[in-house]
């Protein structure tokens, strides 16, 4: 079970390694195993800084105004530095009447939405999926829309790429990837990202 989630953060371990960032930030609604285990999958062998970002209950919208606050405060954009991004959370916890919280419309809806909006980098929306999907039951939303913000701040042209998109527990696990269209905009350095 979960063997596309784990070959997906494999893969991106491997590509994380291979851009060998100057330092990684990583956002997670939960303070141990939101970090830890991304950490384990994607920089296992990584020796430089680490920092981390707890998310709590205030809106995605709050969240990805920090995420534009920490680029500017970290100067994320000056030359030689590069960072990798790992937004981590789960989907919905409510796709199965067996999941954790049972089965709710709202979880499957809020999976797909997100997805979709993402592919098609629709951000507002994405911001937005807390109002329209209240009972979803994620708890990854807030730790995306950080990472977003940081993006959004940096000014790079990415392309999401979803590696992988599970839920055999009645919790949705989505992994993703973004591929840079253009490594430097508007004088900005390159950020290397991952999403857990």
């Amino acid at each position: 079970m979960l063997e596309s989630t784990v070959n997906s953060l494999e893969i991106l371990g491997s590509k994380l390694e291979s851009v060998n960032p100057d330092f990684i930030i990583i956002s997670s609604p939960h303070a141990d195993w939101g970090f830890n285990v991304p950490l384990h999958f994607l920089a296992k062998n990584f020796q430089g800084n680490i920092k981390t970002y707890l998310t709590g209950l205030e809106s995605p919208k709050f969240y990805f105004e920090e995420g534009r606050r920490i680029f500017a405060e970290a100067q994320l954009g000056s030359e030689f530095k590069k960072a990798a991004l790992i937004a981590s959370g789960d989907m919905s916890h409510c796709l199965k009447e067996d999941g954790p919280y049972g089965f709710n419309p709202e979880g499957p809806n809020f999976d797909k939405d997100f997805q979709d909006f993402l592919v098609k980098k629709e951000t507002e929306k994405i911001l937005m999926l807390d109002e329209v999907y209240p009972n979803a039951g994620e708890c990854g939303l807030r730790s995306f829309a950080f990472l977003l913000g940081i993006l959004d701040a940096a000014k790079i042209d990415y392309r999401p790429e979803i590696l992988s998109y599970e839920g055999p527990f009645g919790v949705g696990y989505l992994t993703a990837n973004f591929n840079f269209e253009n490594n430097k905009k508007n004088g900005k350095s390159k950020i290397g990202k991952k999403r857990a």
